[in-house]
Formats: C-alpha cells, sequence, structure tokens
C-alpha cells in the first residue's frame, strides 16, 4: 500500500478524517474531522496562534464567512479567481485542464502558470485523454471557470453575495475600524483563522484541494516607507529556497541560505517576506513537518495572484509530489486601495512627519459662472478634472488654455477660467495607503502533511507497530491511562488518575480493552506521546508506569508528581531527566 493509500486507511479508521456526507453517497470536495483529527486540528491551530498572534503582539478577529457582491467586486475575486477547465465533448465530463497536464507531461510542474492557449495545445501535442471516458480532449476548448460560491443574502435575488474565497477579505474590509483599535499607528497585524471556500472543479489528493477548508492568516500593515521587519531576530536562521531563477534553469534546485544571506543576495526581494519565511521555519519544525520535505518555492511571474508584488509558497513533499500549505505575499496597497475606492470609505492612515513641512501645491478654483453655461451638465466634471490634472502636472497650465478627457471626450477652458494657483502650505503630516505583507496557511494540508510525515512503521518486541511521530503539544491525546487488569481496584485507581489528569489540563484517554501490549499499540497508531500503567504496586506505593511512545522506555513515577512530570515531559524532557 502506497504511503498516501496507508494514510487515508488510518484516518478514516481512527477518526482523523474522512468524505462527508457518505450515507448520501458523498460530497466530493468536503471532508469531516473526526475526533482525533478535530483534536489535532485545534492544537495546529493554537501553535500557529502562539506564533504569529502572541510572540507577534498582533490581534485577531473572526469574520462573517459569507459577504456582499461589492466586496469581491473590489477585490478582483469576480474577474480574476479563475482555473482553466476542459469539457470531454463525448461524455461531457468536466476537468481541470492544468491538473491533466502536470500529470501528463513530464517537464511541467504548475501548468497554472500557463495562460488557457498553451494549456490546450500541450493537451492536442500530448494527445491527452478524458479521464473518465478515454477520448481525446485534443482541439476541445480550454476555458476559464470561476471558483466562487455564490449565494443571495435575504429572500428574492436583490442582494448576492459570495461565500469567501479567503479569510484575508473579512480583515481588509473592516480596516477603517481596526485602525483604531491600533490607534492609529503603523505597524499592526490582524489575524483570522476560519473557513473558506473554492467550488474546485476536481477536489482531489484527499485534503489537498478541497472545496470547504480552514485557513489562518495573517494581514500585517505596514508603512513601506518607514517600517522595517525585525529582520535580525531571523538573520541567521537557514531557509530552503527554490527560486523563480533556479525553476528556470536546467541544471536550478534547492539552494538553502540564511535569511540574511537570501536578501543579501537578492535572492529574496522583500525584506518583510524574507522576515516571515524565516518566522514560519520555528512553526513548521514545531508541529511536526518533515523539514527534509519541505521547501519554499517562489512564485513564476505567470502565477502570482492579482494582489501579489511577489509571492513564496511554503511546500510539503507528499507522495512523491510538492503540495503548496502557505503562501507568502507581498500585497502591496492593493487591497486598501480598492476597497477606499470601490466603498468611499477612509482605507488611509495619517503619517505625521517629525517636522512640519512647508510645501507647494497647486490648486484651482474654477469659475462656475463660466463652466456652467459653457459645458452644462458637464460642469462639474470639468471642474474635478481640472482640480485633479493641477495636482499631477502644474505645468499643463502654463499656456492660455488647459484641455482635460473626461470619457474620451476632450473639453478646453481658459486657464484664466480655472482660477489655477500654486500656494505655499506648512502641513503636519499626510495620509498613507498602509501595505500589507501576508502569509496564509492552509490548515487542512499542514494537518495532512504533518500525518504523513510522522507516519512510520517498526518493530517492538518482535511484533510490527504502525505509529504517528507527533510532537507531544500536537498530538490529540496528551497520555492514555491502563490498569493492569481490571479487577482488584485496579480499574477504579486509574479512572480516578484519568480524571485527576484531566482537571490538571491534560487531553486524557483511558483504555481497559485487551491486553498493555495491544493498548499501547493502538496509542501509538494515533499519535498519544505518553501511557501510564496502573498496576498491583501502584495499590501499595502509589506510583505508576510511565511509558515512552518513541523510545518505549519506561519509567516508575510517583503519582502526586504524574501532572508535572507530564508537563516536564511534553516540554521536551526526556524519562530519563525526571
Amino acid at each position: 500500500m502506497s504511503e498516501l493509500a496507508d494514510l487515508a486507511e488510518l484516518a478514516k479508521r481512527r477518526g482523523f478524517f474522512f468524505p462527508s456526507n457518505e450515507a448520501y453517497g458523498g460530497t466530493a470536495g468536503f471532508y469531516t474531522y473526526g475526533p482525533e483529527g478535530a483534536a489535532l486540528k485545534r492544537n495546529l491551530e493554537d501553535a500557529w496562534r502562539d506564533i504569529f498572534v502572541r510572540e507577534e503582539g498582533h490581534m485577531e478577529v473572526s469574520a462573517p464567512t459569507v459577504m456582499p457582491e461589492a466586496v469581491f467586486e473590489a477585490s478582483g475575486h469576480l474577474d480574476g479567481f479563475d482555473d482553466m477547465i476542459v469539457e470531454c465533448a463525448e461524455c461531457g465530463a468536466t476537468h481541470r485542464a492544468d491538473h491533466l497536464v502536470e500529470d501528463a507531461v513530464e517537464d511541467v510542474e504548475d501548468a497554472e502558470a500557463y495562460d488557457p492557449e498553451e494549456v490546450g495545445e500541450l493537451i492536442a501535442t500530448h494527445h491527452i485523454e478524458c479521464p473518465s471516458c478515454g477520448a481525446s480532449l485534443a482541439g476541445e476548448e480550454v476555458d476559464e471557470f470561476n471558483l466562487m460560491f455564490g449565494t443571495n443574502i435575504g429572500p428574492g435575488s436583490s442582494s448576492p453575495g459570495y461565500l469567501r474565497p479567503e479569510t484575508a477579505q473579512g480583515i481588509f474590509v473592516e480596516f477603517p475600524r481596526l485602525k483604531e483599535y491600533a490607534r492609529n499607528q503603523l505597524p499592526f497585524g490582524v489575524a483570522q483563522v476560519g473557513t473558506a471556500y473554492r467550488n474546485e472543479i476536481s477536489p482531489r489528493r484527499a485534503l489537498v484541494r478541497v472545496r470547504e477548508f480552514t485557513q489562518a492568516e495573517l494581514e500585517h500593515f505596514i508603512d513601506p516607507e518607514n517600517d522595517e521587519p525585525p529582520l535580525d531576530r531571523v538573520a541567521d536562521v537557514e531557509v530552503p529556497l527554490y527560486s523563480a531563477e533556479a525553476q528556470h534553469a536546467d541544471d536550478g534546485g534547492l539552494e538553502t541560505y540564511t535569511v540574511r544571506e537570501a536578501v543579501d543576495e537578492g535572492v529574496i526581494g522583500s525584506e518583510w517576506v524574507a522576515y516571515y519565511l524565516g518566522r514560519a521555519m520555528a512553526f513548521y519544525e514545531r508541529v511536526g513537518v518533515d523539514m527534509d520535505r519541505f521547501r519554499y518555492r517562489q512564485h513564476l511571474s505567470g502565477e502570482r495572484a492579482h494582489y501579489a508584488a511577489d509571492c513564496w509558497d511554503a511546500e510539503t513533499e507528499l507522495g512523491g509530489n510538492w503540495v503548496e500549505v502557505t503562501g507568502f505575499a507581498y500585497r502591496s496597497d492593493y487591497d486598501l486601495s480598492k476597497h477606499g475606492e470601490y466603498s468611499g470609505d477612509d482605507f488611509t492612515l495619517f503619517r505625521q512627519y517629525d517636522e512640519p513641512k512647508t510645501v507647494e501645491r497647486a490648486t484651482v478654483d474654477p469659475d462656475m459662472s463660466y463652466l456652467g453655461p459653457e459645458f452644462g451638465g458637464d460642469a462639474g466634471d470639468v471642474a474635478d478634472a481640472l482640480e485633479s490634472l493641477a495636482g499631477r502636472d502644474r505645468s499643463a497650465f502654463d499656456g492660455d488654455e488647459v484641455t482635460v478627457e473626461i470619457d474620451g471626450e476632450e473639453y478646453t477652458v481658459p486657464v484664466e477660467k480655472t482660477g489655477f494657483a500654486v500656494e505655499e502650505q506648512t502641513e503636519a503630516g499626510e495620509h498613507i495607503t498602509p501595505h500589507v505583507v501576508e502569509p496564509s496557511f492552509g490548515v487542512g494540508r499542514l494537518v495532512y502533511s504533518v500525518l504523513v510525515h510522522s507516519h512510520g512503521a517498526d518493530e517492538v518486541d518482535g511484533e510490527e507497530r504502525a505509529f504517528l511521530d507527533l510532537p507531544a503539544e500536537l498530538a490529540p491525546t496528551t497520555v492514555a491511562v491502563f490498569p493492569l487488569m481490571t479487577k482488584d481496584g485496579l480499574d477504579d485507581r486509574a479512572g480516578e488518575i484519568a480524571r485527576e489528569l484531566r482537571q490538571a489540563g491534560f487531553e486524557v484517554a483511558y483504555d481497559d480493552s485487551g491486553n498493555i501490549g495491544r493498548r499501547y499499540r493502538r496509542q501509538d497508531e494515533v499519535g498519544t506521546p505518553y501511557c501510564v500503567t496502573v498496576d498491583y504496586e501502584s495499590l501499595e506505593e502509589d506510583t505508576v508506569t510511565v511509558r515512552e511512545r518513541d523510545s518505549t522506555d519506561q519509567a516508575r513515577v510517583a503519582v502526586d508528581d504524574l501532572p508535572e512530570a507530564l508537563r516536564r515531559l511534553v516540554g521536551g524532557e526526556t524519562l530519563a531527566d525526571l
């Protein structure tokens, strides 16, 4: 059985994740996290919050998952949030065109960066067939399909809305209020962990490509001219980089740099992106990603999102394929500028100068008694156009007449009627639109990566065992408590100890089914790092046997010392340290 198939069987059998709605035939692209998976996912999210919210001093919000259509008109998602599809003329099945090319053409890793015409040519050149019926797809048109889930807000269709395709827009649209909570001071960050939706054409590979998923996103608002990241904190962190240049080179490959080296050599263009690439390394290691199966890959120009000035993906290797688990993007001022333009609200901040500045400003004060009779209903638009022109090109007013263009039509005005003047003004500061740095983590893909990377098998006491080598803080269950036998009060004492450990804050499983070896195997298989066995010696001396999953070593620990001993073990100590 392959690595991924083996993991899928374990995930379903032991309650990590499984396809949703199976009683009704299932729904592609939707998964339910079972008891073990929900706990693992929650622990991973808590580790993310610990690093990217608490330690960084950022704030967290929780926004609605349904938003009005105007939000996504402004964000560009209605026009640009597309994937390529091809429909089989023979059977009518629809497929993700770039995926078909990636699967069939050996030297094409990311066909999403190609345009639809190029993908269509590759389908024809390589004689790619329909996976459903085997008919040739050569000559079939490759179209673009918008991934947004549409809905209506309230009865009727007068208020269209969409399920959000990312949590980020719920942060951006609330910026006018969030900046007040930050006391109108940059930089500041706003995080959100929540559900997003994308109407994927062909969901596949378990939790990798689904239609409903959880994101953990941070939007860090900065002044691009004055704010610098604390790069010294991560300067010596080593990062495995697969740059755009290396991807284009015949002999290009993965190269390891320190964050400082990558910035100094121009491999990473943005110091802010470089900071978060370095910062995230501690997170991936903490949650159990196999760092030998991990890399940062720079987006090629053709695959960058419509808002991203530069973007790197964190990728993990799963079953022989590289899968994006995080996107690190420098979104510039795209989002706030667009929402300011479409909403009319103020998405800027006031930047105070160190000292007031005296500047020259070009102004106009048009003679409306002239513009009105001359231009009628267009007079107001002409006045606005004159004001805009004066702000960007005062030399246009040097002659006797000035011409402005409105919707393709030109209007000429005598300069003496414009009230043009250049005045000296003293200013204490200026309004700026912040730029945004965004690390966006796919929680489900990270959960899947951790499970795949931690899943293994070995031999203990002459028997093969399967295990999940999960970090102790991430494991769904911290400790399992067993009575040696269910008699002579052993089970009663074991139950008491389990309750005491729960009250002490641990996730505890109680198991008295089967022999001790079988119980150990069950807990190893779901990643429980520690097991506690209550035996006859426990009744006499009030001690228990603590067994460590990875080494299978055991040690006696006093029951009174057990909570503190487990905290030390979870914190990184071993049984030998107790």
